[in-house]
């Protein structure tokens, strides 16, 4: 069997800003809207049997205690935001396992979900549904695999390589040096992902950069003063290494047979659509629950 790991917090945003404009009742629902055809079309795939959706509930975590400067919900769009409650409401209406992350973030419960569904047998493959590079650490050979199901293009271990010029266990290291502006994460001074994926595809981590730039021995454009800026910021590199690293210990109670798509609640998935407006998507939905 293969699981499909959803980001639904990255799918709501696409939708927001990818899908048409609506309101309903005065309130914005495009993105909702947006969201229920995108995974009406997922679960009409022949592969699909195994889903589990992760949102973030709210916006901040725990990161934000360990780093001021982390993501917060500050400059979302309203309208956006106004319908994340609606979009779990949907997911868990299609019959899809919701995960909504308070302390923890959602790719921190794909995260975990990943590795521990890895170690089912009768797991075939893991996609993670996200063409997010945080995502790419949790990357193994073929089996546990990025899907940017927008461009419908599958990123294995060997993609990762070839993308970020790193290994998938090296992408916080490379985020920690390069930083993530989507996450808040600053980085270090001149560190580009060009000179990050040189230094690392050496050495893997943050860790084990020599000190001493003449104990290099990959050439750099620019080494010393990468190296300058590294030793005047190591513990910052550090700190923002292990904020770009997901959590395996989300406490998810299910197993993999409970992630087994049973089909939608009639009840509540006619209730969802017709506050959205979204009535006519309900032909779509190919299965319901007896």
């Amino acid at each position: 069997m293969n699981l499909h790991l959803i980001d639904g917090t990255y799918e709501l945003f696409r939708a927001f800003y990818g899908a048409p404009k609506a309101r309903t009742a005065g309130r914005e629902v495009g993105a909702s809207r947006g969201l229920l055809r995108s995974m009406l079309s997922l679960l009409t795939e022949p592969d699909v049997s195994h889903v589990a959706i992760a949102f973030d509930h709210v916006i901040e975590s725990f990161r934000n205690q360990m780093f001021d400067g982390y993501k917060t919900g500050e400059g979302i769009d309203p309208e956006l935001w106004s319908q994340a409650e609606t979009a779990e409401r949907l997911a868990r209406a299609l019959g899809l396992v919701v995960w909504p992350m308070v302390e923890f973030e959602a790719d921190d419960a794909l995260g975990t979900a990943a590795v521990r569904y890895a170690r089912d047998p009768h797991v075939d493959r893991i996609y993670l549904c996200t063409p997010d590079k945080d995502m790419a650490q949790c990357v193994r050979g073929d089996r546990v695999v990025l899907l940017d199901r927008m461009r419908k293009k599958v990123i294995d271990e060997k993609g990762v390589r070839e993308k970020w010029g790193v290994a998938p266990g090296s992408i916080p290291d490379l985020l920690g040096l390069m930083g993530d502006t989507a996450d808040g994460i600053p980085g270090i001074a001149r560190w580009g992902q060009k000179s990050c994926a040189a230094v690392l595809a050496r050495y893997e981590s943050i860790e084990a950069i020599p000190g001493d730039v003449e104990a290099w021995d990959v050439k750099v454009r620019g080494a010393k003063s990468l190296s300058e800026n590294l030793e005047a910021d190591r513990d910052a590199a550090l700190l923002y290494k292990r904020l770009a690293t997901l959590r395996e210990d989300v406490p998810l109670a299910e197993s993999v047979a409970d992630l087994a798509w049973q089909g939608a609640d009639r009840a509540a998935l006619e209730a969802v659509a017709a506050e959205i407006g979204a009535e006519r998507d309900l032909s779509r939905v190919q299965r319901w629950r007896p």
